[in-house]
């Protein structure tokens, strides 16, 4: 069913889509360091099973003269046609558990409407929680793993994960709007923002889609594959360190990364997920109380409903 006044093609029947499922938003926009956004999106769609729920009208949201649509052209006629896409699917994890998943690109036009959209979706399929993920360009070194700044209201993600927490103006991404409105519903959101080494910003950084994929399976529990990107992050680690041992000048900056960087965080330490608010950690009874809880919620979620 075609809803222009809702900006999307509705092609799953949401009675279909289970609901309670946490969803997870992707979209590239006019700023994605190390390509983590688009790694990111590429690597779920092509690993994992999924089924469209809805696709989003590109007449309405796209600036075609700024983001281009794909021809293939075969000697003297046009053979193909590669439009952009923006979706809403119905994926499911390496373990086979269900999740949403919002990707594709940042809408240009209607961010009002786009954000009632995905709002109306989040309230009738009763979503869980909502997770994105962006990446900026930062003057920290690819020699240190790739830190995140949180924001939302998941208070334990942003205690335990949120290298650094600015005062601060920034263009906004579509999915900060959806962010916003969401805060205001008390509805459970975490943004995470990727801190990419400035000058390999403009490189496909694969270690940027794993500390993308692990800072959502942080805030959901989603189990994701990553041993190809581990790989290429290795290969491309190897590469830049060659470039950087051959370049003085590249190994002087590296180096004075690291020492504001190691600075930083000696004077901002992280607390440990394994700490109570003291600092202490738990007693071996208490690990044991909190597995035990766990599991038993876990049976209850499992047990067929009567």
């Amino acid at each position: 069913m075609h809803n222009p006044d809702r900006l999307f093609e509705l092609l799953t029947d949401l009675a279909d889509v289970p609901e309670g499922l946490p969803l997870v938003g992707a979209l590239t926009g006019f700023a994605d360091a190390g390509g983590a956004v688009s790694q990111l999106s590429e690597h779920l769609l092509d690993s994992l099973d999924y089924a469209t729920i809805a696709e989003f009208d590109n007449d309405a949201l796209l600036d075609y003269r700024a983001r281009r649509p794909t021809i293939y052209f075969d000697e003297d006629h046009i053979a193909d046609y590669t439009p952009l896409r923006l979706g809403l699917y119905l994926a499911h994890d390496e373990i086979g558990q269900p999740f949403l998943l919002l990707t594709g690109y940042e809408p240009d036009f209607k961010w009002d409407g786009f954000t009632a959209a995905v709002i109306k979706f989040i309230e009738d399929l009763k979503v869980k929680s909502t997770t994105w993920v962006h990446a900026i360009p930062m003057p920290v070194p690819h020699t240190r793993p790739i830190s995140v700044t949180v924001s939302g209201n998941r208070a334990e993600l942003i205690e335990t994960m949120s290298i650094w927490k600015p005062r601060t103006q920034a263009p906004a991404n579509a999915l900060h709007l959806v962010e916003y409105r969401l805060q205001e519903l008390g509805h459970p959101i975490a943004g995470f923002v990727l801190l990419i080494p400035h000058y390999l910003s403009d490189t496909e950084f694969p270690l940027a889609a794993v500390t993308a994929l692990e800072s959502v399976s942080a805030a959901t529990g989603l189990i994701f594959p990553t041993d190809t990107l581990r790989e290429a992050g290795r290969d491309f680690l190897t590469k830049i360190e060659s470039q950087v041992e051959s370049n003085p000048e590249l190994a002087k900056l590296v180096g004075t990364l690291e020492e504001r960087h190691d600075s930083y965080l000696q004077d901002n330490p992280l607390r440990s997920p394994l700490t109570d608010i003291d600092g202490e950690l738990p007693s071996a009874d208490a690990i044991a109380a909190e597995l035990q809880n766990f599991l038993a919620m876990r049976r209850d979620d499992e047990s067929p409903s009567i």
